[in-house]
């Protein structure tokens, strides 16, 4: 349902002090080095969660892995540890998500509906909120509202956003029953004027920013770490504008590609590592478009020119037209490597890569370094597909669509009567026995998070006949949360940080499993692995988390909320307050003490 939202116009008594000092990286866990293996069955029987932690350098015998029903990997005594997900099916926790899309035209006259088809292209970035705001005779339009594009807007409500300068906004939201007001883009009035922005990212000092603005006198209205852009713009002394926006920038930390939109200029900006991708094209008209992927720009024809570099600003207006200037001193680029790996469609070019090839690379580097005995190979629809067709080839085996894909199935709904198990698996995703039955099957999917929906597919494979099932995972293992704009279960719920991968294969019950080889993934990207970020892998972070914001699944979060800011803290964890990191954060070094 579509509604309009506005943000209150902001106040501040006094500017706040100037850039926030950088911090190096550090380590989240100790880096863990973990092998290549295809493990036999040797481990003991465990009853639940949560698992002990294990050495990921531990190295059992190579060999085939045997059969193990998940069922041998609980003790009988034991409820089933996956009765605490049927109530209702939801594949959060199990996919990383990211938090949202954004898209910015400049100098079209059809500028609010490009925008509207842009979204739709980026729907797969956020699904739950969406937003536009135009510019008509100096006066910044907004409507937003909660659900999918095609359900916030229609004829009625475009008609409402002339003008030929638009920003929009996509949004995934973790939890909130109110989160109207969370919706982007965010529009605010200021001394000099309006301005809205949309935002692709976490800023990882957000708090701090917060509590320094409120101290100021700053009223906020939102929960989002995107309106504390807005306070800074404002109580910046900076002129002109642009100048306004790079000395907000100065003073965040963490991942941010932005949108903003004036009475005469579109702005767009990237953090300087580049953490989260924004492009430019430009329409046969010469209407400039940004947005976070190329597919977006295929959708309403404009051609693609470049990135926006790390730590750039571009300016775009009718006097000037397209200004860059450098944002701040960059490092070297720290890219989202999950971009490749899952986010992106595959018919995106992103960080100058085309996502489809990366995908089909990655399947192939798993049939080379893992290969097994197998009649099919088959995906997990839709994520696995393009590495699935990778594996096949390179394996010569027969890619088959062995499960398919209900895209009718919502997030949740009402529990049977009576109990079926798995009952939320098996309405999304259906077997082919024909196809299955009496085979060996190669399955491969992008990656696991917590294994709670991977070991329902491995069972729904089997119950369907299939003689042996192999997963293969086309990304390392992920033992660390993300701080820089993707939705990530605590690192106490990564199942790769609490077991190594013969627990984890035991857990799923396949009769194979592997992981795409981290030095194998840096050297496909070549001379660019550097410019990539693989915290999620390593516990390595570019930008030191020192407010550390994790789902826990069931946890509520400040997505939304009504109320003080002391409910708000109940979705964050302290950051560390010394240098001594590792042992204020680290969940293992917690677990060891107790």
């Amino acid at each position: 349902m579509a509604a309009s939202a506005n943000i209150s116009p902001l106040s501040s008594s006094s500017a706040l002090s100037k850039s926030v000092s950088r911090s190096p990286s550090f380590y989240l866990n100790k880096p863990k080095k973990t092998p290549f293996y295809i493990f036999p069955k040797t481990l003991t029987k465990r009853s639940s969660f949560p698992f002990k932690p294990v050495s990921h350098l531990q190295k059992p015998p190579f060999a085939i892995c045997s059969k193990n029903p998940t069922s041998d990997f609980f003790s009988t005594n034991k409820t089933d540890p996956e009765e605490n997900f049927v109530l209702s099916y939801s594949d959060d926790g199990e996919k990383l998500r990211e938090e949202c899309g954004v898209v910015g035209i400049f100098g079209d006259p059809e500028a609010s509906r490009l925008c509207y088809l842009a979204l739709h292209a980026l729907q797969h970035r956020g699904q739950e909120g969406a937003g536009i705001v135009a510019v008509n005779n100096n006066v910044l339009q907004s409507i937003t509202g909660v659900g999918l594009v095609s359900d916030v807007f229609n004829e009625s409500k475009l008609s409402q956003l002339p003008g030929e300068m638009a920003i929009g906004h996509v949004r995934y939201s973790t939890a909130g029953s109110s989160m109207l007001k969370n919706v982007q883009p965010f529009v605010a009035g200021y001394r000099f004027g309006s301005v809205g922005v949309a935002h692709n990212g976490n800023l990882v000092n957000y708090r701090a920013l917060r509590h320094m603005l409120e101290d100021n006198g700053s009223i906020f209205n939102t929960s989002s770490d995107t309106e504390v852009v807005l306070h800074l713009i404002a109580i910046s002394k900076a002129r002109p504008f642009f100048l306004r926006i790079v000395d907000a920038c100065e003073k965040l930390e963490g991942a941010y590609s932005m949108v903003f939109v004036t009475e005469d200029k579109l702005v767009a900006v990237r953090d300087p590592h580049g953490f989260r991708p924004l492009v430019m094209g430009r329409r046969s008209n010469g209407a400039v478009v940004f947005a976070s992927e190329t597919c977006a720009l295929d959708l309403i024809e404009a051609t693609y020119e470049r990135e926006v570099n790390p730590g750039e600003v571009l300016v775009v207006d009718k006097k000037d037209g397209v200004q860059s200037l450098c944002l701040l001193h960059h490092p070297e680029p720290k890219q989202c490597i999950f971009e490749h790996i899952y986010f992106a469609l595959p018919n995106s070019v992103v960080f100058g890569r085309s996502v489809y090839e990366s995908r089909h690379a990655f399947g192939e580097i798993l049939a080379t370094e893992a290969p097994v005995d197998c009649d099919v190979v088959i995906a997990v629809p839709d994520s696995g597909v393009v590495a699935a067709l990778g594996y096949a080839a390179k394996a010569g085996v027969p890619f088959q669509q062995g499960l398919i894909r209900s895209h009718y199935v919502g997030r949740t709904f009402i529990e049977p009567s009576q109990k079926i198990r798995d009952f939320g698996v098996k309405l999304k995703l259906s077997p082919v026995r024909g196809l299955l039955e009496g085979k060996r099957v190669v399955v491969v999917d992008d990656s696991i998070v917590r294994g709670t929906t991977s070991s329902k597919i491995v069972r729904l494979l089997k119950e369907a006949g299939a003689k042996e099932v192999h997963m293969r995972i086309a990304s390392p293992p992920i033992i660390a949360s993300c701080y820089y704009g993707v939705d990530t279960p605590s690192s106490e719920e990564l199942i790769s940080n609490q077991m190594s991968v013969e627990e984890i294969r035991e857990f799923i019950g396949c009769d194979s499993l592997a992981f795409l080889p981290i030095d194998s993934l840096k050297k496909m990207l070549t001379s660019d692995s550097q410019t990539f970020c693989y915290a999620c892998f390593s516990g390595k972070y570019p930008v030191m988390p020192r407010e550390v914001k994790v789902k826990k699944v069931g946890d509520f979060l400040d997505d939304g909320l009504n109320g003080p800011m002391d409910s708000i803290d109940g979705g964050w964890v302290k950051g560390p307050t010394n240098v001594n990191i590792e042992k204020e954060i680290d969940p293992v070094y917690q677990r060891s003490k107790i």
